[in-house]
């Protein structure tokens, strides 16, 4: 009999299986620990004022042959002659004596003001900024800048003061939120030259208080870890193609046509194949601004398929009602009953097994939480491809509806993880009861069938932990330091969060491909064994009856069918 490799593989190749799979996650763990640097750099830059006489459009350099006319602060003699209009705040990216590379991959801009309180000047409450920013570019120290984008944007100013408004206390500082600027989704030159003017008359930045400093926060990925993302990449693409056009040709060479389960995983392979193009590379060299909306998309696909492929894996071996993830998100607290429930009141017959239609509840579900990112994904960088300075947390409403996007994808998030884990439940459950309803058969293969139980309880439980690690490592990337210290090695939490992660995915999908994939394995019986031999061809003709006649990828698959009960 052929089932899938999981089923017919020897224990001791699949415990070297499962040990090679371990030390790769390890190994991937460690590059992002040891080898590659922390994911970003974030280089604070105090905006240099700059004075603007006749109010020109002209760039203003902090520094270099052509630096502009400055003013050290607002109190100096000279700044008591100018208008707030005659000032520009400049800021030459980066430092000087370094370059900007394509390696660097995007950057983001925050600005960080600084508020001095005054009595007759205190900033009002939800008040706004209005900024006019512009960016320009150069690749020498000699050119001039050439003006990339320019545009007057509005920003909320959230300040408060810690202490009490009184006289004596003027000159202190509020404490303000930083604002969003930009962000520029290719690093194609070397030197950016950011210029932001604050225009002031009788409707336009009035009650924002006295502003003395402009603090920029430039954040970008560093160049290392884009080296060990894009090889990691690369590595893996043709890996996992490999796999997958090897799965699907020996799905071909049955005599049957594919099962539901066994095209999805082949979707599986082409959406890790899909994650793991390595497009980067061509980014280099040309100045791609829809790199970050074409990696988010990458990761949609992924994540999409991945989850599909979980509800349907599960649903498979557990037939329900098509509302069955809805009645799921109460399994964490009445799981046993539901299971019971569902196992005595079974909605589904044979002919809606290896039907897509019958999960378009579940399917249904997590094709809204992927609108719902990719709606909010799009509001942001789909207007960066033509204005960087665009944020949509620069209004009260959008800054709403965002947090609202953000908070109905992570609950669906987190009530897809809890279905998840009572579906896993109930198919435990599932398949116990079919085990029981075998009929009597020789101790062999009555072993047999237990160790295929055991390894498909296995790689579940591992589904989960894959799921549950996911989760649990980015919380504590959210609340933990960026690096930790061993010795005479620091190491990369967030980078081997990244690395470790990527890596998980990759693998669990390789995984499930080779396991999952039909097996050339037949078991011969000898010929001078007559007497077992008509024993277990009795028993398979029980077992065929049991099922129904139903082909699917495995034993347990098969085993799993309805059965009309007495």
């Amino acid at each position: 009999m052929a089932g899938a490799i999981i089923e017919n593989m020897s224990t001791k190749k699949l415990v070297f299986f499962g040990f090679f799979i371990l030390v790769f996650q390890v190994l991937f763990i460690m590059v992002g620990a040891l080898i590659a640097p922390s994911p970003t750099s974030a280089i604070r830059y105090l905006a240099t004022k700059c004075i603007d006489r006749h109010r020109a459009r002209s760039w203003l350099a902090p520094w270099g042959s052509n630096r502009c006319q400055q003013i050290h602060s607002f109190d100096d003699p000279l700044a008591k002659t100018l208008d707030a209009n005659n000032i520009v705040f400049a800021v030459h990216v980066p430092l000087p004596n370094k370059e900007m590379s394509p390696w660097f991959h995007y950057m983001l801009a925050v600005l960080q003001f600084d508020i001095a309180f005054k009595l007759i000047n205190q900033i009002e409450d939800n008040v706004i900024i209005t900024i006019d920013a512009g960016l320009a570019f150069r690749d020498d120290l000699r050119s001039e800048w050439t003006t990339k984008f320019h545009s007057v944007e509005q920003r909320p100013l959230r300040c408060i003061f810690e202490v009490s408004k009184t006289y004596e206390n003027e000159g202190r500082f509020y404490h303000c939120d930083p604002i969003p600027l930009m962000e520029l989704a290719s690093v194609a030159h070397k030197y950016f030259l950011i210029n932001l003017r604050l225009p002031v008359n009788d409707t336009v930045n009035v009650g924002i208080g006295e502003i003395k400093d402009i603090h920029l926060v430039a954040i970008h990925q560093n160049g290392g870890f884009t080296r060990v993302w894009i090889t990691m990449k690369t590595v893996f693409s043709p890996w996992i193609f490999v796999e997958t056009v090897w799965y699907w040709h020996r799905i071909s060479l049955m005599a049957r046509h594919p099962v539901l389960l066994e095209k999805v995983i082949f979707a599986l392979g082409i959406s890790v194949t899909f994650l793991n193009m390595p497009v980067e590379w061509l980014s280099l060299g040309f100045e791609w601004t829809w790199m970050l909306l074409f990696e988010d998309s990458q990761q949609g696909v992924f994540y999409y398929t991945l989850f599909c492929f979980w509800i349907i894996f599960c649903g498979e071996h557990l037939m329900v009602s098509t509302f069955y993830y809805y009645f799921t998100i109460i399994v964490s607290i009445l799981a046993g009953q539901l299971c019971n429930f569902f196992q005595q009141h079974t909605m589904q017959d044979q002919s809606q097994r290896n039907r897509l239609s019958a999960y378009w509840w579940q399917v249904g579900l997590v094709m809204f939480s992927s609108s719902i990112l990719l709606i909010f994904d799009l509001s942001e960088r789909g207007v960066h491809l033509t204005n960087p300075f665009y944020s949509v947390w620069a209004s009260e409403i959008g800054t709403k509806v965002a947090i609202t996007f953000v908070i109905v994808a992570g609950i669906s998030v987190c009530l897809y993880f809890l279905s998840l884990c009572g579906m896993v439940r109930c198919v435990f459950r599932n398949i116990d009861g079919k085990i029981h309803q075998l009929p009597e058969m020789p101790e062999a293969r009555r072993l047999r069938y237990k160790g295929i139980v055991f390894r498909f309880k296995f790689f579940m439980l591992a589904t989960l932990a894959c799921a549950a690690m996911t989760v649990i490592f980015f919380i504590l990337n959210q609340v933990s330091e960026g690096h930790w210290h061993w010795r005479d090695h620091t190491l990369q939490v967030h980078s081997a969060f990244l690395t470790g992660t990527y890596g998980m995915w990759n693998l669990y999908v390789f995984t499930v491909i080779f396991l999952y994939a039909p097996s050339n394995h037949y078991n011969k019986n000898k010929s001078g064994d007559g007497q077992q031999t008509d024993v277990l061809e009795k028993a398979e003709s029980q077992e065929t009856q049991l099922t129904c006649g139903e082909q699917g990828p495995t034993e347990t698959y098969r085993i799993t069918g309805k059965v009309a009960e007495e």
